[in-house]
């Protein structure tokens, strides 16, 4: 009998099947691993390359989180709008450092009036309790300042400065896995690899010592579009 495709199969298509067959082995050191990442792309942009950790977490368990910051050696490829909640003598240090907007009662004004204009967050600690009127609605958004992601603190220039070059949040979901960005298809295998390992290291400084026994189960990359590639670390 002659096999029918599968409805998703049919979807992706020929290009994607040329893709998928590049990768023949069922798991790749990194440096193999993001260079067969740079071809296998289906998309006619820019892709992103995709970072996926699984971890071996009790996900109800407070000690077993995993959330960690790490800068990338050469960003992520994106353009951050990143807004800063300052005092008013810190507005003009906060936009020299690369701050899109930066202000604190207009700001949260703007939020509350459905005018949400940036990327990310930073914030002085003193102004936490203002932003508790927008922090159902930033909440929601994923764009609340943190304390834990290295967003509420009075070294506001220096945080700015990381987060425009390319500083990101990995944080564990509640099916215990990490997704991430790490950059961008047309950087190249070089730069994808030092972007990859800076990550991965990150994710292994930031164990939790809930965890016991094996920490990662799995890391697999792929493009924004096109098939994905297990690493093996």
């Amino acid at each position: 009998m002659t096999s029918k495709r599968s409805p998703l199969a049919r979807r992706r298509g020929k290009k994607y099947a040329e893709k998928k067959a590049l990768v023949s082995k069922n798991i790749y050191p990194i440096p193999e691993a993001v260079e067969l990442l740079t071809q296998i792309s289906t998309a006619k942009f820019d892709a992103a390359a995709e970072l996926h950790i699984r971890i071996l977490a009790d996900t109800t368990q407070a000690d077993q989180l995993v959330r960690t910051t790490v800068s990338l050696p050469h960003g992520t490829g994106k353009t951050v709008r990143v807004a800063a909640f300052v005092t008013d003598d810190k507005i003009d240090e906060a936009k020299k450092a690369g701050a899109d907007i930066a202000g604190n009662e207009d700001l949260i004004k703007d939020i509350t009036d459905g005018k949400i204009n940036f990327d990310i967050a930073v914030a002085m600690p003193r102004l936490m309790k203002d932003l508790g009127k927008v922090a159902k609605i930033l909440g929601q958004k994923g764009l609340m300042p943190s304390p834990k992601a290295g967003t509420v603190t009075d070294a506001i220039a220096k945080a700015v400065e990381e987060l425009k070059k390319g500083r990101i949040e990995c944080r564990m979901d509640k099916q215990g896995i990490i997704h991430s960005v790490f950059g961008k298809i047309s950087f190249g295998a070089k730069k994808l690899e030092e972007n990859l390992n800076a990550v991965i290291q990150a994710i292994q400084e930031a164990r939790p010592s809930g965890i016991k026994g094996e920490y990662i189960a799995s890391v697999v990359i792929a493009p924004t579009m096109g098939p994905s590639v297990k690493v093996q670390l």
